[in-house]
């Protein structure tokens, strides 16, 4: 694959496509209140793939470029169809301010912290409004690295300069076009962005036009409130897997079914299907592998209704070829 260059930070070359499920690419955006964020990475491929040449890079409201501060090196292996969760080296219980610590329910998620310290590395600092970069290289040579996949859109602040920083909330891309500000609602900033299965590659285009979050991601709040504990905790079911058509079709690539559930996410929790093939039966689980819903001996079936809690589920779907497909559907 030709090499997209970061000169001086600022992402140049000529767009390429990668070829799918060849490399890593970003499986999940946490951007929650506070110090609690991460980044989920996904290995699609069949081989274990160290982390060491690889570097995320922040591209902080909608500046164009980034050097060595706002690069931080990764380490680690991420084994085949697995996942590696990076989190702000924040863990002092006593920490206040840029110092606040990253809940305990986050920090047991993660594989690897980084970027103790902002002055040394901030590319872990990000906001809604930051666009975030997967890359290949080393930070001492930022303008020599490879693109491998992006979130957001480097170069655009979505909220026009009018962010406001004591309430995060107005700062992020949004879910309407041309997916800035005042259009929409935010989407980027107090959520994880969970990718949709059916995505298996990274962006490689430094210069896209606009970035729709809801095209490739699904959204969910990253803090909610609990109803039994009487306070908000983190919403982090979804980190530490990641579902992708990838590892369905390394499998077996001719018994792959295309399933399609829409909408997704969805607000009251019904879920339509369409499919290639009949639907005979359905099983749904939490991230955690409780079942919540079984239908069988039903051809043809075009819908479930899942309830209103909210959060992640995983949908085994059987046509009736015999396929079983794996999607993740999401109600917010």
């Amino acid at each position: 694959m030709k090499q997209i260059l970061l000169s001086l930070g600022l992402l140049l070359g000529v767009t390429v496509s990668a070829q799918d499920c060849s490399d890593l690419f970003i499986s999940e955006y946490i951007e929650g209140w506070s110090n609690n964020k991460a980044l989920e990475l996904y290995n699609p491929t069949d081989q274990a793939i160290d982390l060491s040449a690889y570097m995320i890079v922040r591209y902080s409201n909608g500046s164009t470029t980034a050097g060595q501060q706002q690069a931080v090196q990764l380490s680690g292996t991420i084994q085949p169809y697995d996942v590696y969760v990076a989190v702000i080296d924040k863990q002092d219980p006593n920490g206040t301010g840029q110092e606040a610590p990253v809940w305990d329910s986050l920090q047991v998620r993660a594989d690897g912290f980084y970027c103790p310290d902002y002055n040394v590395s901030n590319a872990m600092y990000f906001n809604g409004n930051d666009a975030v970069v997967l890359a290949k290289g080393t930070t001492s040579n930022v303008s020599g690295a490879q693109l491998v996949d992006v979130f957001g859109k480097i170069g655009e602040d979505p909220d026009n300069g009018n962010c406001n920083t004591d309430d995060f909330s107005t700062c992020g891309w949004t879910t309407e076009f041309p997916y800035v500000a005042p259009a929409g609602v935010v989407a980027t900033t107090d959520h994880s962005m969970i990718r949709k299965s059916s995505v298996l590659t990274g962006v490689t285009n430094p210069a896209i036009s606009f970035f729709n979050p809801l095209e490739e991601w699904d959204t969910i709040p990253a803090v909610v409130f609990d109803q039994d504990l009487g306070y908000n905790v983190g919403n982090w079911e979804s980190v530490g897997t990641h579902e992708c058509d990838c590892e369905n079709l390394s499998v077996d690539i001719e018994s792959s079914v295309n399933v399609g559930i829409y909408p997704n996410p969805s607000t009251d929790g019904v879920f339509n299907f369409s499919s290639n093939d009949n639907i005979v039966e359905i099983n749904v689980y939490t991230t955690l592998g409780q079942n919540v819903l079984s239908k069988e001996n039903a051809n043809g079936i075009e819908s479930i209704t899942l309830g209103t809690d909210k959060g992640v589920y995983v949908v085994n779907v059987k046509t009736a070829n015999g396929t079983v497909a794996s999607r993740r559907v999401v109600i917010k």
